[in-house]
């Protein structure tokens, strides 16, 4: 094996490390051709030419209840995983955010001799910073998609880089507006609202609802109102469920994956926190941030957050730009109300627009190039 032929052991979980971990392949690849790539993955990874043992869906599960359910079957697939990497052992092990399911792998890892980068900074800056101690034991370079990360980290004493996000670099300045809304049959004219309530089981069952419930209630204040929802890997039947439900009589778009293509023709997006109030950041989109928790969660969660703010856009902004409503906010009254008044306030929507344009270029700094020069460095290459 060669320097200038790695092969990586790769695991990204769930939709938003899928598109993650395809973006990195993608520069990776124009770096080094025959590359090679195996793991834990999705269809946009496998796009790349990446090899999935197991799909990145197994690993769509968020906090402590619904881990709790699925324990047994996370922990076999993390062994045998295991197992197999350690068999052929990968020039470097890339874990794609995950870090739950990744870092136990991580440091089973680093101990047998594999180098290990952890791509996603854990949110240490936002909650649960005690795991600053986890990444130092498993990872041996982590690469953070947000400028304050890397001296975060510094003060612990564990090697970083900021890349920037590669969302940043693959979406353009000016959203594809108009060729969006054509790709998805959306009239020109139409106001349209993407409703985008997660990629995981757990967040459909929780989220969803009251953000069918709200576009309902805005349908009545707004007769003409369209709506598309893009629908995450395998969760088309769930989805199909919650309309039947919360969502009759709508005029609802429902399309397969095509998340930033639905908020690139959007005017607005009801979106649960998470990577895609990111890619609404950087397609200038106004939105509301919905997020809920089943109750034990949000218990062990309480306390524990470090930053005023769980949207993405508002971290990075330091202020409120855009309304969170979050547990027992999170209601159809509540959600329905913000989306309202975000398309009642032109001026506040150009305001908006002009932040994320502040947010996207800090951002774009060519994450793929970044990255590999990192691992290159971590090869020896």
């Amino acid at each position: 094996m060669t320097s200038t032929d790695p092969r990586l052991g790769l695991v990204a979980g769930e939709a938003s490390g899928d598109l993650l971990a395809s973006l990195l392949l993608q520069g990776l690849k124009a770096r080094w051709p025959e590359l090679s790539a195996a793991g834990i993955g999705g269809p946009k990874m496998q796009a790349q030419g990446f090899d999935a043992w197991w799909p990145s869906h197994k690993l769509s599960i968020f906090g402590y209840w619904d881990a709790i359910k699925h324990l047994r079957e996370l922990l076999a697939i993390r062994r045998q995983l295991g197992d197999r990497l350690l068999a052929e052992r990968p020039s470097v092990f890339v874990g794609v955010d995950a870090p739950d399911f990744n870092f136990g792998l991580e440091h089973r890892l680093r101990e047998a001799g594999i180098k290990t980068v952890h791509f996603v900074c854990p949110s240490i800056w936002a909650w649960r910073a005690e795991r600053v101690t986890t990444i130092k034991r498993s990872a041996d370079h982590v690469l953070c998609l947000f400028p304050f990360e890397p001296e975060i980290l510094a003060r612990a004493g564990i090697p970083a880089t900021y890349v920037g996000h590669p969302l940043a670099d693959q979406i353009p300045l000016e959203p594809p507006r108009e060729d969006a809304r054509a790709a998805l049959g959306l009239a020109p004219g139409d106001t349209v609202v993407a409703i985008l309530p997660g990629s995981r089981r757990s967040e459909l069952t929780y989220i969803g609802p009251p953000l069918l419930q709200a576009a309902r209630r805005m349908l009545q204040a707004r007769p003409a109102l369209r709506f598309v929802i893009p629908i995450a890997p395998g969760l088309r039947p769930m989805v199909e469920a919650l309309m039947a439900e919360h969502g009759l009589g709508l005029p609802m778009t429902l399309v397969d994956g095509r998340a930033q293509e639905a908020l690139a023709a959007c005017d607005l997006t009801l979106v649960a926190s998470g990577t895609a109030t990111l890619e609404a950041a950087l397609l200038k989109r106004p939105m509301v941030i919905a997020y809920k928790l089943h109750w034990f969660n949000a218990w062990r969660m309480k306390g524990k957050a470090l930053l005023p703010w769980v949207g993405l856009p508002n971290v990075l902004a330091r202020e409120t730009l855009v309304p969170e409503c979050l547990q027992d906010e999170c209601t159809g009254e509540r959600i329905a109300r913000e989306g309202l008044a975000w398309l009642d306030d032109a001026p506040r929507r150009e305001r908006l627009q002009e932040r994320f344009l502040e947010i996207h270029q800090q951002l774009r700094c060519n994450t793929a190039r970044r990255a590999g020069d990192a691992i290159a460095k971590i090869l020896g290459a």
